[in-house]
């Protein structure tokens, strides 16, 4: 698909503790945090985030890293330049401070600026909380922002840190002990749950990694994962992003009942309860 010159977002910063990254934002109501997956906010992420604004959330998108709405599909940005791009987006990551790829028990440091984020928008949007959605690298980070309690609705999406080349690190996530013990206490008091979705055979997401965390969190975590043939055949890479690359967005398919799960998700958290939340108005960003 052609790129996205994002019509229709809206276009800011956010700054905290010196670190300023752009924003992407769409829609109203409480604040649903989405962040993407290599190489960056495609066209696709977008769309997701589309549909996130058109429940009745706020779809907020941080720049983490990439260039927001370019195309990374080899089938229209041509091979060369698709494997450059997604390239140099990985190796950005894999360079800067602010994120761990291969170290256990830590969180990337992104996620203390992530969490910042978070309780500003809530702040901003109004709402019970806020949601938060993670997409392969980024597929933790929402786990890890759970450690707050203005995060009520995180969904871990092909969550792939730590990068799972031992066995060790195959049944871990990107959480410190100190924040999973948080988001533990968080599901075993206040009924949190966490969402997660997967390709049964995707490497970069073990299955060990989906035991962790039932092990961890029990009933709490509601494990969604899918047969290869449930993903898109027309992509390129095999089946792992179930919300974007992979997803077949027609009724009656696996990845698009999936999606729904999701956004019944920020429904239920976000939506449904704000009727018991005093109405906010937001301020000027």
């Amino acid at each position: 698909m052609p790129d996205h010159d994002l019509t229709g977002f809206d276009r800011s910063t956010f700054t905290h503790d010196g670190a300023t990254r752009r924003i992407l934002r769409r829609g109203t109501g409480p604040a649903v945090i989405v962040m993407a997956e290599i190489p960056g906010i495609t066209p696709k992420v977008l769309r997701f985030a589309e549909r996130v604004a058109a429940i009745g959330c706020t779809a907020v998108l941080p720049v983490l890293f990439g260039t927001p709405g370019r195309d990374a599909d080899p089938a229209s940005a041509g091979r060369l330049k698709a494997g450059l791009y997604t390239a140099s987006s990985m190796w950005k990551v894999c360079v800067s401070r602010e994120f761990t790829v291969l170290a256990t028990g830590k969180a990337s440091p992104v996620v203390t600026w992530l969490r910042a984020l978070a309780a500003h928008e809530h702040q901003r949007c109004g709402g019970p909380g806020v949601g938060a959605v993670g997409m392969c690298l980024t597929g933790g980070f929402a786990l890890a922002m759970a450690a707050d309690e203005r995060l009520i609705a995180p969904v871990l999406s092909q969550p792939s840190l730590p990068l799972p080349v031992t066995k060790s690190r195959a049944a871990r996530i990107d959480i410190s002990a100190e924040d999973l013990a948080a988001v533990r206490g968080r599901c075993e008091r206040e009924g949190l749950g966490v969402m997660g979705l997967r390709f049964r055979s995707d490497r970069l997401v073990p299955g060990d990694r989906f035991d962790f965390l039932r092990r961890e969190l029990g009933d709490a975590f509601t494990a969604v994962e899918l047969d290869d043939d449930a993903a898109n055949p027309d992509a390129v890479l095999p089946p792992h992003s179930v919300l974007t690359e992979h997803l077949i967005d027609e009724p009656g398919q696996p990845t698009r009942a999936a999606l729904d799960d999701v956004l019944d998700l920020f429904r239920t958290r976000l939506l449904d309860q704000q009727r018991d939340t005093a109405p906010q108005s937001p301020s000027a960003s």
